[in-house]
């Protein structure tokens, strides 16, 4: 049963107008060097289901699922669009997660996002662009109790506090037809320990 109170994460419907996400999500597709990230799952190195590329400014270097990986320089669509990022969400976001779901097929397993470069209680700022895909959270210590969003074309979510440390989420497998969506995660990486 999903909770009807979830203080943890806000979604924006349509945070960006039609027209603008249909632009970006076009430039995107163009500017962005879509790749297939190897990932460790199970103790077996994986192919993402998905396309993604980490993006961001120079030392923002991330690991997850046991893989490390360098920033690409921002595009140009993506760098007119940070400020905006940065004020929805109150935070200087200095790096971008950009994944490409080509349809329903491909996926995002149960995680949280959170790594040490994050920090304790990370604000991350998911923008959604294209087909409406189906996001779930579980709570870790009460897989019970659930959450879900429908996360359309536009739409902005943003999570902080203590969602990462008390939620996992997830985009499931659909079987029913969904048109390609590109999802933008924004992030702030913490300075490395010297």
């Amino acid at each position: 049963m999903a909770e009807t109170n979830f203080p943890e994460a806000s979604l924006i419907p349509g945070w960006l107008a039609a027209d603008e996400a249909d632009a970006l999500l076009v430039a995107l597709r163009g500017q962005v060097p879509w790749e297939v990230h190897r990932i460790r799952l199970f103790g077996r190195w994986v192919d993402s289901p998905r396309l993604s590329c980490w993006i961001g400014d120079a030392g923002t270097g991330y690991v997850y699922s046991g893989a490390r990986f360098e920033p690409r320089p921002w595009p140009d669509a993506l760098a007119a669009l940070r400020p905006r990022i940065d004020e929805a969400a109150g935070v200087a976001m200095n790096s971008v997660l950009a994944n490409l779901y080509r349809d329903g097929r491909d996926a995002m397993g149960w995680h949280s996002d959170d790594e040490p470069e994050l920090g304790v209680r990370p604000v991350i700022a998911s923008l959604s662009l294209g087909g409406t895909r189906r996001f779930v959270f579980r709570h870790r210590r009460d897989p019970a109790r659930k959450h879900e969003f429908a996360l359309g074309h536009g739409s902005l979510l943003l999570m902080a506090g203590d969602t990462q440390a008390d939620w996992k989420h997830a985009l499931p497998r659909t079987a029913r037809p969904v048109a390609p969506r590109i999802n933008l995660t924004f992030r702030r990486i913490l300075p490395r320990p010297r």
